[in-house]
């Protein structure tokens, strides 16, 4: 029976919060973190206004 691979040499290291939300440019998890933020914060909002326009208008 072969032993399983070591899987702790190819394991992520642990990131600082402060790192983590850095705003930094480019292709980095940085910025694709603030994209998934502000991309939610924009689908809230575009909902919320599609809300208040169906339930102000009547409809």
């Amino acid at each position: 029976m072969a032993e399983p691979p070591n899987t702790t040499a190819s394991a992520p290291e642990p990131v600082d919060s402060d790192e983590l939300n850095a705003w930094k440019r480019g292709f980095t998890p940085q910025a694709e973190i603030w994209n998934g933020r502000l991309a939610m914060i924009g689908l809230s909002a575009g909902l919320a206004v599609v809300l208040l326009v169906r339930v102000f208008s009547g409809g």
